[in-house]
């Protein structure tokens, strides 16, 4: 180390006395990169031209001077900013929950299939609510020819027992009816249909019966009114019936109870024991070729 720095100091030395011109006629010039000074030794002094320059100390900002007053250059508006168009928001798919099952309803359950009701047409008296006293239970005249399926509605009546014997039967049928419109009169009831017949019981000597007459309701005041004679307030049956029409003079009815008995036996038909007759025409003379009765059976 000693040496380098001895080696430095001559090389200084001939530079400072002017021997740089001799030392040029000796040695070739350096090339652009030889010329560059070597870097100091560690420790060595640094030369005062090697010293970097002091950066110029920083220019004060001009003052800039107050608005004056008067019109301003307008300013160029921006440029519009165009909207950005959201891009739709894709929802969340649902998850997908497992329905329960829902418990199975059963059918609802139908009525078994009966036989079909005939039904009744509505009667003149119906229609208007004028009592009619030739109304009948089946609200319309029958077919000779043909056997009706009707259904019979329960009307008030008065009605009378009996008793008879088949050679007096007509008589004793025209008598009862007879005390039935008297006992009506007195207790100021209106006729309101026909007069029937129930037999409730044959045989070879005579029937028991019982006489009935429809009537319509007594004034007010006059309805807790009493009957003689047997007389009594009742009801006429009611239900689905067959209804088979006569006429012929009374004593041939027998030929008509015939066709019934024929009738029931082919279709095989139960019915009660009571059958209803109901006189369209007035019991007053048992050999009027024109009477006209309706039979009413009921099947069980």
């Amino acid at each position: 180390m000693q040496h380098f720095r001895i080696a430095v100091g001559a090389l200084s030395a001939l530079l400072s006395v002017g021997g740089l011109a001799a030392a040029q006629t000796r040695v070739a010039p350096p090339g652009a990169v030889e010329s560059a000074p070597l870097a100091p030794p560690p420790g060595a002094p640094v030369p005062a031209q090697a010293q970097p320059a002091p950066s110029p100390a920083p220019t004060p900002p001009a003052a800039v001077p107050d608005p004056v007053p008067g019109p301003q250059p307008v300013q160029p508006a921006p440029a519009p900013t165009l909207p950005v168009t959201p891009e739709p928001v894709q929802p969340a798919p649902t998850p997908q929950v497992p329905l329960e099952p829902q418990p199975v309803q059963p059918p609802p359950t139908l009525p078994a299939p009966g036989p079909v009701q005939p039904v009744q047409p509505p009667s003149l008296q119906q229609q208007t609510g004028v009592l009619d006293p030739n109304a009948t239970l089946a609200g319309k005249r029958g077919d000779q020819s043909d056997v009706d399926e009707v259904l019979l509605v329960a009307k008030p009546v008065l009605k009378i027992s009996g008793a008879a014997s088949w050679d007096e039967g007509f008589k004793r049928l025209a008598e009862s009816f007879r005390v039935l419109r008297q006992e009506a009169e007195r207790a100021r009831m209106p006729v309101a249909g026909r007069p029937l017949t129930l037999f409730l019981e044959t045989d070879d000597n005579g029937f028991r019966y019982e006489a009935m007459l429809p009537v319509g309701p007594a004034p007010e005041g006059e309805r807790n009114a009493t009957f003689g004679n047997g007389v009594r307030p009742g009801l006429t049956p009611a239900g689905p019936s067959l209804r088979f029409v006569h006429v012929a003079p009374y004593d041939d009815i027998d030929s008509t109870y015939e066709t019934i008995t024929a009738y029931l036996e082919a279709k095989a038909i139960s019915v009660k024991d009571a059958f209803l007759e109901e006189y369209v025409g007035d019991l007053t003379d048992p050999a009027d070729p024109n009477l006209e009765i309706n039979v009413y059976v009921q099947p069980r």
